[in-house]
């Protein structure tokens, strides 16, 4: 299975083949080289280092909401006697 992170692209390299891009304040820099006309503010999919689609804020909102919720369900279960 295959998971990709939706993420706000927040700088780019003069290249255009790079960015910075950050999800809950943790910055990675990913390859831009699948998509065209890339802009700080975009929010794209990352998988392994490359980002491969645009996203819609709302949707990547939503997506990351559902990943919190599944964090503290686990976290809950795990503390769980």
């Amino acid at each position: 299975m295959c998971l990709a992170i939706p993420a706000r692209i927040v700088s780019l390299a003069p290249d255009g083949q790079t960015g910075r891009a950050e999800v809950g304040g943790v910055g990675k820099d990913v390859s831009l080289a699948l998509l065209d006309d890339v802009a700080v503010g975009d929010y794209v999919l990352i998988h392994v280092g490359c980002a491969l689609s645009r996203i819609d804020e709302a949707e990547a909102e939503r997506t990351l909401r559902l990943f919190e919720e599944m964090a503290r369900a686990h976290a809950a279960a795990e503390a769980a006697p």
